[in-house]
């Protein structure tokens, strides 16, 4: 696809986060298994690829504030994924390696009755979604995003 036929499409997604080296275990296992390929490193930042947009970490300044989804802003990062058994090996794949899988009383159809998916959680709170094709491609107005009052806590964010 040349740059005329991309208006519109994510060109990078930029993340800062408090550990590098955690987050980069995380994102790189995950962006890996999805087909991304290692971009650029440097010292406060990695990147990985796939096609023409790519997602980069940076580390964070020691003042921060720590991510709330729940608060403005980016709740979560969603990802198209080949299948459903796609889905399903990613989902034992980050359970062994260790990552919270988040919604686990209503995975895989946290985000709706024919949204198949996983949730995730990475190292700074990050939610990340991979979908399964098929089926509803949006998620119900009434799914996970919808269901939590302002006082609810999102799970992983105890």
């Amino acid at each position: 696809m040349t740059a005329e036929g991309q208006r519109g499409h994510v060109h990078h997604i930029e993340l800062y986060v408090r550990d590098l080296a955690a987050a980069a275990d995380f994102w790189g296992w995950l962006l890996e298994w999805l087909g991304y390929q290692p971009y650029q490193e440097w010292d406060e930042g990695i990147s990985w690829e796939l096609g023409p947009a790519y997602l980069v970490l940076v580390q964070a300044p020691e003042t921060a504030e720590w991510l709330d989804r729940r608060h403005p802003g980016l709740n979560h990062l969603a990802f198209h994924s080949e299948s459903r058994e796609d889905v399903d090996k990613l989902t034992a794949a980050a359970r062994e390696q260790g990552v919270r899988v988040l919604y686990e009383d209503r995975h895989p159809y946290a985000g709706g009755h024919e949204h198949y998916a996983v949730f995730l959680e990475g190292p700074d709170g990050t939610k990340v979604e991979v979908v399964a094709p098929g089926g509803q491609e949006r998620h119900e107005p009434t799914g996970v995003m919808g269901t939590l009052g302002p006082d609810e806590p999102e799970p992983g964010l105890d």
